[in-house]
């Protein structure tokens, strides 16, 4: 018979995570947001481990284990991924867990488990070939789309934070997989009306081709205003970004990014893949004028709070960024709309749509161990 106390007391969810990229941050957020929705969680982390300040923050919140399996797309073929499904599931039993909640789909490959399983897909090499090179992964990368569509098949949920990468999804794994849910990111970015500075700011990781920086580099030499760019140019395995013609101030800590963010009268992401686009946001939040790439994603999230320009096109940007250096009363009136509209993705709203989710996967467990009693 099932303890009663675990039927009745707060659910146990294990979420995974990495220290090494954005779903750490994701993580963490919605995790706090969880708890205060009666909702424990124990971070199982995978990859590279984290840092001090990341242990304290994770313990803060929850229990944290410290996994020693690498994340998928660290390593060149599955069997070195063959330990994952086995180490969560032996955590699933030894921490009492009533759900888990993978933020790398492929971790659900092969997984054995007596509780529901929840893949949120941030984003993934596939898509990433397929929205940026337009086409299929190399033939070195096929198993990527083989490990992720299993697990992603093998999900009671999938969650994806627009339906933009939800298109994106569907059309490299198929309509195999289960349920889609759109559940927008969020940020704890504290709205700002800052005084704006004339110059022009993008964030990203500018090695990264999806990016797209070097159109924003050929767009800058007609551009009015200098144009700054914070962000590593330079990958891990080598790879680099030339960017001419503005002023890079390279790899920022997330306190410096946002200062310059804060004071930029006009922000700018000219990206070709973004399932969310988290730094769209936080300049939202800040007030700034927002100039995005015309891709689904930000046409979902900021149709008529921003200027859209084609992103395989520098002079579009250019036009569209001096569009809004010579009209004033246009940057301000789309700063405010951005701002008003970065509000309606808050981390209360995120974690009650989560909570929703798993709501409805636990009950069916829990009105049959109710019956037992």
């Amino acid at each position: 018979m099932m303890d009663p106390a675990r039927i009745y007391g707060r659910p146990r969810i294990l979420m995974t995570v990495d220290a090494a990229g954005g779903v750490w941050r994701y993580a963490v957020d919605l995790a706090a947001g969880l708890r205060d929705l009666g909702i424990d969680t124990v971070f199982a982390c995978f990859g590279p481990r984290p840092n001090r300040a990341q242990q304290r923050e994770a313990e803060q919140i929850g229990g944290l284990v410290q996994c020693d399996a690498p994340l998928d797309w660290m390593v060149e073929n599955e069997a070195a991924l063959v330990q994952v499904p086995r180490i969560i599931a032996d955590l699933v039993g030894r921490e009492h867990i009533d759900l888990v909640h993978l933020n790398l789909p492929s971790q659900g490959a092969d997984l054995t488990v007596d509780v529901p399983v929840v893949a949120v897909s941030h984003s993934c090499v596939c898509t990433w070939f397929q929205a940026v090179r337009d086409n299929g992964v190399p033939e070195s990368w096929a198993w990527q789309i083989t490990i992720n569509r299993r697990g992603l098949e093998r999900a009671d949920a999938v969650v994806v934070p627009s339906q933009g990468h939800a298109g994106l999804l569907r059309q490299v794994y198929g309509q195999g997989t289960p349920p889609i849910h759109v559940v927008y990111n969020a940020s704890l970015v504290e709205p700002s009306c800052a005084p704006k500075a004339p110059y022009v700011f993008a964030a990203g990781r500018w090695w990264d081709d999806g990016k797209n920086g070097p159109v924003l580099a050929a767009a800058a030499a007609s551009i009015q205003w200098p144009v700054i760019m914070a962000g590593a140019n330079i990958g891990p395995n080598g790879q680099h970004t030339a960017l001419p013609n503005i002023d890079h101030r390279g790899e920022l800590d997330h306190g410096e990014t946002m200062g310059l963010m804060r004071e930029a009268a006009i922000v700018v992401s000219p990206s070709l893949y973004e399932p969310f686009g988290l730094a769209a946001l936080e300049a939202a939040r800040s007030s700034g004028a927002l100039v995005l790439a015309d891709i689904p994603t930000y046409r979902e999230l900021w149709h008529g709070a921003a200027l859209f320009a084609d992103p395989r096109d520098p002079a579009a940007f250019g036009e569209a960024i001096n569009r809004l250096i010579a009209d004033k009363s246009l940057r301000a009136t789309l700063g405010k709309q951005a701002q008003a509209r970065s509000l309606t993705f808050s981390p209360v709203r995120q974690a009650q749509a989560m909570s929703g989710i798993y709501d409805r996967l636990l009950a069916p467990a829990h009105a049959l161990n109710a019956a037992e009693l």
